[in-house]
């Protein structure tokens, strides 16, 4: 069996439970994902899940390492794309492509669109995003108010 093919059967894909949240945080600050700014914690993703997102993980169960986030947010009109990260020792492996399409097969079971903000720095994302037939939206900005 190939190294490639063994470390598949090793990962598992699976939804979000309360006890994952300090392995997620971890594994946001060690991608970049993650900062106090965010506001990002247990409670939010707990009520994103009850108000239609979803939370996937990517496990190594030969491990137990948590190896990829994607977080799924819904405002009912659409979804969005979040946190989509893969553990630095586990990227260019296709988990990232894997944690994608599991979000597109979400959005087309609800049959709504789903958007996502990627850093323009990020070709290996961008790539991967466009591949799986993402658009960027020509004219508009992202701007953000986090204080109030």
């Amino acid at each position: 069996m190939s190294l490639k093919k063994k470390m598949m059967t090793t990962i598992n894909l699976r939804e979000y439970e309360s006890h994952d949240f300090a392995a997620i945080v971890g594994l946001w600050e060690l991608t970049g994902l993650g900062d106090a700014n965010r506001g990002d914690n247990a409670i939010i993703i707990e009520r994103s899940i009850q108000h239609g997102g979803k939370f996937y993980l990517l496990e190594d169960l030969s491990t137990n390492e948590l190896i990829g986030t994607c977080w799924i947010t819904t405002d009912t009109r659409r979804l969005y794309l979040h946190h989509l990260g893969i553990h630095p020792n586990y990227q260019h492996r296709g988990y990232g492509r894997l944690l994608t399409q599991k979000a597109l097969d979400f959005a087309k079971s609800k049959n709504m669109q789903i958007k996502l903000e990627v850093h323009q720095e990020n070709q290996t994302a961008l790539n991967l995003y466009r591949k799986l037939g993402f658009d960027k939206l020509e004219g508009y900005e992202v701007m953000i108010k986090r204080k109030h």
